[in-house]
């Protein structure tokens, strides 16, 4: 997959050059290029930005280096092109998991008050992080961009790394236990060091169930329960 990030501040993507998505990169598997949208202005003092007509706060980023900026990457990148701004649907696993289909994707990262309209002609489509307001796209661009390589094959361990996550499934993970077995009087469930590998899993989908519906009410009025969801639910309700 090839990811190209149009930015003001390319330095802040440095965090994909660590961890599970810089040895993806490192393995070929992930491509993520960074473009500095101030390379790309017209005005001898790369400037980027102006103030907005009809007076108001703040800057407005300006058409000119942005186009500019997308025309050159588009020659390598075919990519849709996607704004992180306030006026898109909100991003979550659904989203995560289709765009992880693409095999090229290209970022623009906004600053300031926003982008002068003009420039929206040349976007394919708007995601955004949440109803909050962010000091500039590259802190939306991050978990999005981490979310969606996750997802490639060859970037985790193994498919179950993510297929067993909160939210892949519609649900949140079940609880999870490590060594030592007992921790302050508190001991790790037996069904777990029981080496029962399908009651393991039925119970694991059991809490997934009961904490989804506890925690997150919202997306458990959403996930469709089975037959089986149910025979397991109450077959673990007491525990």
């Amino acid at each position: 997959m090839k990811i190209s990030i149009l930015t003001l501040f390319p330095e802040m993507f440095d965090v994909f050059q660590h961890s599970i998505i810089g040895r993806a990169i490192k393995n070929g598997i992930i491509d993520i290029d960074l473009y500095n949208i101030r390379d790309y202005s017209s005005n001898k003092h790369k400037k980027v930005d102006d103030y907005p007509y009809g007076g108001g706060a703040g800057m407005v980023m300006s058409p000119q280096p942005i186009v500019d900026c997308i025309n050159t990457v588009k020659e390598n990148n075919p990519g849709k092109v996607i704004f992180l701004g306030p006026r898109g649907e909100t991003f979550n696993q659904q989203k995560a998991n289709e765009l992880s289909e693409e095999k090229n994707l290209i970022f623009l990262c906004g600053h300031y008050e926003g982008l002068d309209e003009r420039i929206y002609k040349y976007i394919d489509e708007e995601i955004s992080l949440g109803d909050f307001v962010l000091t500039g796209g590259e802190m939306a661009c991050i978990p999005i961009v981490d979310s969606i390589c996750r997802l490639k094959p060859g970037v985790l361990s193994s498919s179950e790394s993510y297929e067993e996550e909160s939210f892949y499934n519609g649900l949140l993970e079940y609880p999870q236990y490590t060594r030592p077995e007992v921790y302050q009087r508190e001991r790790v469930p037996e069904i777990l060091l029981s080496g029962h590998h399908e009651n393991i899993r039925k119970w694991r989908k059991a809490k997934s169930l009961q904490i989804t519906q506890a925690k997150r009410p919202d997306l458990y009025n959403k996930y469709n329960l089975t037959k089986e969801d149910k025979k397991i639910l109450k077959k673990f309700q007491e525990s």
